[in-house]
């Protein structure tokens, strides 16, 4: 579904994050990408999804390829892309001056202009599949980081995308709320979604992907079954 070539990508007045990174990954799957802090993994997550421009390779996302040049020339594909790719942020990004439902029907209503009673009936849905029917008329600042976090992912699931790119979802939180989220994402993999999960969660990404990625000093340096390619907690 996803196939990166030779992506490299630096930052201005640093040196190279992404270091010619060759990597495909399958529709379906769950794949956990660790490896340690600063190693190029939520820039490679970003890249994905236009969030970052690149230096050299190419991003292809089913039929469309993303290239060097930033969003000019990448417009047609960018939006492409992103009405079929999901997003969560670590710290949730959600509109503040909006209710959580709100937030949910955003993208919907704006991006693919669908019927706000539609809409609505989408979001009530997603908030109850993430266990939030309840605080629908909540705003963001009322919501604890687990609750705004889950919001979070109803509204990434709103423009019903093939596959979601999580940048390390429970790290913001406090242990008592990691779990809720948790258990929302491990119910998404029982599902069949397609999902790029970046965590530092060894115990997580054992239990639920199917395949994890090690990415170390801007290379993949390995790939395979999460039992045998990350190891366990102490």
């Amino acid at each position: 579904m996803i196939t990166i070539e030779k992506l490299a990508k630096s930052y201005a007045g640093g040196g190279p994050i992404l270091r010619g990174v060759d990597v495909t990954f399958v529709r379906g799957q769950v794949v956990a990408i660790a490896g340690p802090s600063g190693a190029g993994k939520s820039t490679l997550l970003r890249c994905i999804n236009g969030l970052e421009a690149f230096d050299a390779g190419s991003i292809r996302v089913e039929n469309d390829t993303l290239v060097p040049g930033g969003d000019r020339t990448n417009a047609q594909a960018l939006a492409a892309i992103r009405g079929r790719v999901g997003f969560v942020f670590q710290t949730w990004n959600l509109f503040a001056h909006r209710t959580a439902l709100a937030n949910v029907m955003e993208a919907p209503v704006h991006v693919r202009k669908t019927a706000v009673s539609e809409a609505r009936a989408r979001a009530e849905s997603l908030l109850e599949r993430v266990g939030l029917a309840h605080r629908a008329n909540a705003y963001p600042h009322e919501l604890s980081g687990g609750e705004q976090q889950r919001v979070a992912i109803a509204r990434a699931l709103a423009m019903d995308p093939a596959a979601l790119l999580l940048d390390e979802p429970t790290s913001a939180l406090d242990p008592s709320r990691k779990g809720e989220v948790l258990a929302v994402l491990r119910a998404l993999a029982e599902s069949g979604m397609t999902m790029l999960l970046v965590t530092h969660d060894i115990a997580f990404a054992r239990e639920v992907a199917h395949r994890a990625v090690v990415i170390a000093e801007g290379r993949i340096a390995a790939d395979g079954d999460p039992k045998h390619v990350l190891a366990p907690e102490e």
